[in-house]
């Protein structure tokens, strides 16, 4: 409907259905009838497409060139939201509810055609502020601020954001509701919006306005609100920052305070200690790291001096000196500024360096690692856990260290290492060691990781630092690998610490053969198998791959066939076992024993058995390729090669079936990446010539009879240990029969010792046959000259059998006495006469010395 039509059809309308105005504060109220028309019955039942299309129509109501109407059409939304309750009560009906009235105000799309009518009141001041008050309220509304930014609210209300308004309504309101729509509606929808020129340009001078002029709490609330907004817009990087102007400014007044400018934007302009002056510092600083990603910026940056403002936040406080901020916002300005740094200084490698960025940081860490007096309030975002301590900027100037390491900048890392930052950061660490207590943890945790991260990036790749590195660095390293494997789960930041220490190992050790001797002479290797050990798969990878690197040095397959972890395990028996988890989560195909299902591919995992072979070009890996870096199946391989497969300790059967396959892996691999060759030939219907074709089937044959070997080989190991088993079992057996029967001999022994003890005719039974037994050992005739020798004692009274007992007739026993003959053990011994027990007189000797006699 046009302007004309609507104007026309409003006069032709009866007046009881006209909008009636009396007075601009007055509620303007739809089809007013009388108490007449009341008993009549004028008032219907309430049709919601009536009301819905009267929404509409109100809006549209907007496009009448009358400033009143308009006027009151706002007041009337603005009354939606601010409803108060009726004065006279109609009996029989209810007043429709305010959250009524602003539901059907949603569903009838006012809040887009409000937004459609700003364009018809640029230059009516007035109608514009109460249009922009009634979007303000339409605007806390989600699904009003979804149609507000289909009609492209908010690049129409940011392009005037410099209007001329002498009340300052207008960027009060408008800035309110483009906070509204980006927390209500589609953040990066609002920000294409606001990514041009035109809105740049409006919000550029009006943040300067208030940077340079606004005096007042309301001035520095809504200049830091507008550069919040402009942070957001500036995440895009296609947003005309540059063009616009807005970055040059935003530099300067971020820098300014630091390095003295004469830019006549910033003469006379003082920055105060106040809480929103405070925030507006923080948030430039902020804006810079965004705008920092732009590479188009980095000359700005250069030209605002950046680095130079930021390093002079760099350094220890010092004493009696008057400062424009507090302690407090001293301190979290230095750490805003280092972290800034962290982020800024990688881009400016040459402004890093020439203001002797290194030498700045290094000193700063001294300061930081001392034990200088030092209360720091620790309240920020970036003092967390740096309370009472210098925690928090240690950690912020290691993080800045870290990014230029990172950098793998050789002028960059040479200078830190001449300035000895080696040993200086392994002092540091060594001290974080002492001042551990559980407050800081997660913190000390951090400061010791990026240590550990930073030396690795110094010393990889050159001995000679490796060296620098030397015992005292491995003496961090084995500290850290002796850590309780139960705090790997506390989630402090024990995880992160172990893979600095892993990566330490590789680029700080592994390559100086006196570091490598002094780890394996610390017992360095037992301790990455026992963290091996722990079966934690996020480490197997990196642990092994270590242990393919430390196998080079011939002195450590001594170490690692002399461990020995749970249940007395070996080093080989361990990556055996895990090369059997890893193959059944791939999903490698293995019988029951272990033994090779499929000779044809005896090596693939689930996905190569899913992923069909497609032809790919030379320089791209193929499946069966990348499955030897995805898996840690070729690092088991190369360490077990290392230590040779033969005579590896502590293996039970399953173990040799495995390493079977694992002996062969490397012929299975070359095998499957041929087998892949044949197939894209295959594929792309290629027809190789004769010889190729059966070089191609020989070496496809030859594998698939390596795979029959091995599964050969297998099986004659399962049977053997089969066989093994039955041996043993029928030796326990055989045991178990001999335990029996010498128990049955016992009681049998038992049985005939109480009947010879309880009968004498037994007895004497037993005595005739234990003296035919005697006579038929003896020989038929006796040698001449043959000393006849009793073998019963006479005169025994006993009810058992005589012992083979002999008496010899010697040196009498009076003569020599006997070794116990002074002592009481001789009655139990007999004497040497034979007979009963009897005590024998000690002989005194010739040399024994006479006793003094008491006095």
């Amino acid at each position: 409907m046009s302007t004309a039509e609507a104007a026309e059809t409003a006069e032709a309308r009866e007046p009881s259905d006209r909008i009636k105005f009396s007075s601009p504060r007055q509620i303007p109220i739809v089809g007013v009838v009388t108490e007449d028309e009341e008993v009549q019955g004028a008032f219907k039942s309430m049709d919601l497409n009536r009301v819905i299309k009267l929404f509409e129509e109100t809006g549209d109501l907007m496009k009448i060139p009358n400033s009143e109407l308009r006027i009151q059409i706002c007041k009337c939304i603005i009354d939606f939201y601010h409803a108060e309750p009726p004065k006279k009560h109609i009996t029989g009906y209810q007043q429709a509810s305010s959250s009524y009235k602003i539901k059907m105000a949603e569903v009838g799309g006012l809040a887009k055609t409000m937004v459609q009518s700003l364009e018809l009141l640029e230059n009516q001041l007035v109608e514009k502020l109460w249009v922009l008050k009634a979007l303000q309220h339409l605007s806390t509304s989600e699904v009003n601020c979804t149609l507000m930014v289909k009609a492209q609210a908010a690049s129409g209300i940011c392009a005037h954001l410099n209007d001329p308004d002498p009340s300052g309504q207008l960027l009060f309101r408008s800035s309110e509701i483009l906070w509204n729509l980006l927390e209500k509606s589609s953040k990066e929808e609002i920000i294409q919006q606001l990514s041009n020129l035109k809105c740049l340009l409006a919000l550029k001078e009006v943040f300067k306005n208030l940077f340079i002029r606004g005096v007042s709490h309301y001035d520095r609330q809504l200049r830091n609100d507008i550069l919040v907004i402009t942070t957001i817009i500036s995440q895009n990087p296609g947003a005309p920052m540059i063009e616009s102007g807005f970055t040059r400014d935003l530099i300067l007044f971020a820098t300014f305070n630091e390095v003295k400018s004469q830019n006549p934007l910033v003469k006379g302009v003082k920055v105060s200690n106040s809480y929103e002056d405070f925030e507006l510092k923080k948030l430039l600083f902020n804006i810079i790291v965004i705008l920092c990603k732009d590479l188009s910026t980095i000359q700005l940056l250069i030209d605002g001096k950046i680095i130079l403002a930021l390093f002079t936040y760099v350094k220890k406080p010092e004493k009696h000196k008057i400062l424009e901020w507090s302690a407090a916002q001293y301190e979290e300005l230095q750490l805003h500024a280092i972290a800034t740094l962290s982020s800024v200084a990688p881009f400016l490698i040459d402004e890093y360096m020439f203001y002797t960025g290194n030498a700045r940081v290094l000193e700063f860490l001294t300061w930081c690692d001392s034990e200088d007096s030092f209360f720091s309030h620790g309240n920020s975002f970036h003092g967390a856990g740096g309370r009472g301590n210098k925690f928090a900027q240690m950690r912020y100037s290691l993080r800045l260290l870290r990014a230029m390491v990172y950098l793998e900048n050789d002028t960059i890392n040479k200078d830190l290492c001449e300035k000895g930052a080696i040993q200086q950061l392994i002092g540091i660490f060594k001290n974080t060691i002492s001042k551990y207590n559980d407050k800081e943890e997660a913190i000390l945790l951090e400061i010791q990781s990026d240590i550990l991260l930073i030396l690795s990036g110094l010393c990889e790749y050159h001995i000679p630092r490796k060296e620098m590195f030397g015992t005292g660095g491995v003496d961090i390293i084995l500290h850290v690998m002796k850590t309780d494997p139960k705090k790997l789960q506390s989630g402090l930041g024990y995880n992160i610490l172990l893979y600095s220490t892993l990566d330490s190992i590789w680029c700080c050790i592994l390559g100086c053969y006196p570091s490598e001797d002094y780890f394996l002479e610390k017992e360095g290797i037992f301790l990455l198998l026992d963290l091996l050990a722990l079966n934690q798969k996020k480490f197997c990878n990196l642990i092994l791959g270590i242990m393919v690197e430390f196998c080079d040095n011939p002195k450590t397959a001594a170490h690692v066939n002399a461990w020995r972890g749970k249940k007395d395990q070996t080093a080989a028996s361990l990556l055996i076992k895990l090369w059997r988890k890893e193959e059944k989560e791939l999903g490698v195909k293995r019988d029951k024993y272990g033994k090779i299902v499929d000779t044809k591919k005896p090596l693939f995992t689930s996905f190569q058995e899913e992923q069909k072979i497609i032809p790919l070009p030379a320089n791209c890996p193929t499946v069966a390729v990348m499955d030897v870096a995805e898996n840690i199946r070729a690092k088991i391989y190369a360490v077990l090669g290392k230590l040779d497969f033969e005579n590896l300790p502590g293996l039970s059967a399953e173990d040799f079936v495995t390493l079977c396959i694992i002996h062969r892996y490397l012929d299975f691999k070359i095998g499957e990446i041929w087998n892949e060759i044949y197939e894209e030939i295959k594929l792309e219907k290629l027809r190789p010539v004769t010889t190729d074709k059966k070089i191609l089937e020989s070496i496809t044959a030859a594998s698939e009879n390596i795979g029959k070997m091995v599964v050969s080989l297998q099986s004659e190991m399962i049977e053997s240990q089969a066989r093994q088993d039955v041996q043993n079992e029928q030796k326990v057996y055989a045991k178990i029969q001999a335990t029996h029967k010498q128990r049955e001999l016992a009681n049998k022994s038992w049985e005939n010792f109480l009947a010879r003890t309880s009968n004498a005719k037994t007895l004497k039974k037993a005595k005739r046959l234990q003296e035919k037994a005697i006579e038929s050992s003896r020989y038929g005739e006796r040698p001449p000259n043959a000393i006849f020798h009793r073998t019963d004692i006479k005169g025994l009274n006993a009810t058992v059998p005589s012992g083979g007992v002999v008496t010899v007739e010697s040196t009498p026993a009076r003569l020599v006495g006997g070794p116990l003959a002074d002592t009481d053990i001789a009655l139990k011994k007999l004497p040497i006469r034979g007979g009963a027990l009897q005590r024998v007189k000690a002989v005194k000797t010739v040399d024994e010395p006479k006793k003094s006699e008491p006095t």
